[in-house]
C-alpha cells in the first residue's frame, strides 16, 4: 500500500501558501536544500512536477494547484481536531451526523433535533439529506451516527444496523381550503375527480396510500409524485392538488400554509425510525432525539397536529 509523506505534503503546501521556498524556509526554520529536496520526493512519489518558477518565486502547476487544494483540506482538519483535543472535555462541541431520508417531513425532523440543541454540551450538527440506501451505505462506514427514515431497514445476517422505532401517528389528506371544502364531503371518492399528489411508490407511505385506495376501489387522479415532501408542500399550498401528510404535521400545515383537512386516510400509519450501528442508542444527542420522537408522537393532539378538520 502506498503512503503519502504528510510532511512534504507540508512543506509543498507552505512553499504555495507563503510564494516562495524562502519564505517557506522562514516559516518552516529549515534551509532550503532541505525543503527543495523534500518537495522534490513529493513529486516524485505523485509523478508529477508540482512547481514552476516564476520570477523570484514559484507557481503552482495546473496538478499542483489540485494538490495544494487537497493539502488545505487535509491540514486545516488538522487544525480542528488540535482545537477539539485541546478543548475540555465539557466545552468539547459533541458532533452528530445525521443522514436523513429525503422522503422524510423536514417539519419532524426539526422537531426531532431541537431538543438535541438543547443539551448541556454544546452540540455540532452535520446533516445529510439522500435516498435511504445511500445514507445506510454511509451509516455501516461509520461517517453517519444515525439515519432518520419512515421505514425500517431489512435486517440482513450480518447484522451491521438496527432498528430503532421512534412512533407513528395516523395520516391525513390535507389541500387549500376551497378544494378542501369542494371534496371533503365525497372523500374518499373525491380523489378520483380532485387533483391528487403523491410521495413516490418507493416510499412506506406510498405503499400503504396504495393498499388503502385499492381497499375502497378509489382510482386516484395522481397529477405528481414526489421524492421531497417539502416540494409536495409547496405544491399542496398553491393549490395543485390534495396530498397526504402524518397528521402530527396538520396544525402547522394549517398556521403555516392556510391548509385544511379534507379526510383522514383510516387505517394508514405513518412510522418514523432511527437506524444506527449500535444495538443500543448510547450518543446523548441520539438519545435526546429519540426521547423528543417519543414526545412529539404520544399525542399528536397535542403537538403540531392539533386542529379540526375544518
Amino acid at each position: 500500500m502506498e503512503w503519502l509523506n504528510y510532511h512534504h505534503l507540508l512543506y509543498f503546501w507552505t512553499v504555495v501558501r507563503t510564494g516562495s521556498i524562502a519564505a517557506a524556509c522562514a516559516e518552516l526554520r529549515l534551509a532550503p536544500p532541505t525543503v527543495s529536496a523534500q518537495i522534490k520526493r513529493l513529486e516524485q512519489a505523485l509523478g508529477e512536477e508540482l512547481l514552476a518558477k516564476s520570477g523570484r518565486g514559484v507557481v503552482p502547476t495546473e496538478v499542483g494547484r489540485l494538490v495544494f487544494r487537497y493539502a488545505e483540506d487535509i491540514f486545516s482538519t488538522g487544525r480542528e481536531l488540535l482545537d477539539a483535543v485541546r478543548q475540555r472535555p465539557g466545552d468539547r462541541p459533541l458532533r452528530v451526523a445525521i443522514g436523513v431520508d429525503d422522503v422524510l417531513p423536514k417539519e419532524i425532523v426539526h422537531a426531532l433535533v431541537q431538543p438535541v440543541l438543547a443539551l448541556e454540551q454544546p452540540v455540532r450538527l452535520l446533516f445529510r439529506e439522500a435516498p435511504l440506501q445511500r445514507l445506510l451505505a454511509e451509516l455501516e462506514l461509520l461517517e453517519l451516527d444515525v439515519v432518520l427514515s419512515d421505514a425500517p431497514v431489512t435486517p440482513t445476517p450480518e447484522g451491521r444496523l438496527f432498528n430503532h422505532p421512534l412512533g407513528e401517528c395516523g395520516v391525513v389528506w390535507m389541500a387549500v381550503p376551497e378544494l378542501a371544502a369542494r371534496h371533503r364531503r365525497s372523500f374518499p371518492r373525491s380523489l378520483e375527480s380532485a387533483p391528487v399528489l403523491l410521495p413516490t411508490r418507493d416510499t412506506a407511505l406510498r405503499r400503504g396510500l396504495d393498499l388503502w385506495l385499492l381497499a375502497r376501489d378509489v382510482r386516484a387522479r395522481v397529477h405528481a409524485e414526489f421524492e421531497d415532501f417539502a416540494l409536495m408542500i409547496t405544491f399542496g399550498e398553491r393549490g395543485l392538488g390534495l396530498f397526504p401528510a402524518p397528521a402530527v404535521l396538520e396544525g402547522e400545515l394549517r398556521a403555516r400554509h392556510g391548509l385544511r383537512r379534507v379526510g383522514v386516510a383510516t387505517g394508514v400509519r405513518s412510522q418514523f425510525f432511527a437506524i444506527s450501528a449500535e444495538r443500543r442508542l448510547e450518543n446523548p444527542a441520539v438519545v435526546a432525539l429519540s426521547r423528543a420522537a417519543t414526545r412529539l408522537l404520544a399525542s399528536p393532539g397535542r403537538r403540531p397536529g392539533r386542529g379540526g378538520s375544518r
